[in-house]
């Protein structure tokens, strides 16, 4: 089934692939912070959220990759299209925090 060029294939790819990653990071980083390898002392409040975030979003970069190096052209542009939205969502969320 993944083995498909087809636009749809990549607009699916793309709004799983960051939820089901953030799920995945934030467990990680929640063992990290309970066996005390991680902490939050200097940073800002909601520097978890944010970096998560841009994690999950980037993990679009993977199945991207792979398609590009079979040249499946109409799955690729399915994949920009959530990524793109998921980049604006986070700019309008989180875009404030970078300028101060």
């Amino acid at each position: 089934m993944l083995r498909r060029n087809e636009i749809w294939l990549g607009i699916i790819l793309g709004i799983i692939i960051p939820f089901v990653g953030y799920a995945l990071l934030l467990t990680a980083y929640e063992n990290f912070d309970l066996w005390g390898w991680a902490s939050n002392d200097q940073l800002s409040p909601d520097f978890r959220t944010r970096t998560l975030g841009l994690l999950a979003i980037s993990l679009n970069l993977i199945p991207f990759a792979l398609y590009n190096r079979l040249r499946y052209v109409s799955t690729m542009r399915g994949l920009i299209f959530p990524t793109m939205v998921y980049v604006v969502i986070w700019f309008v969320r989180f875009g404030v925090h970078l300028i101060a």
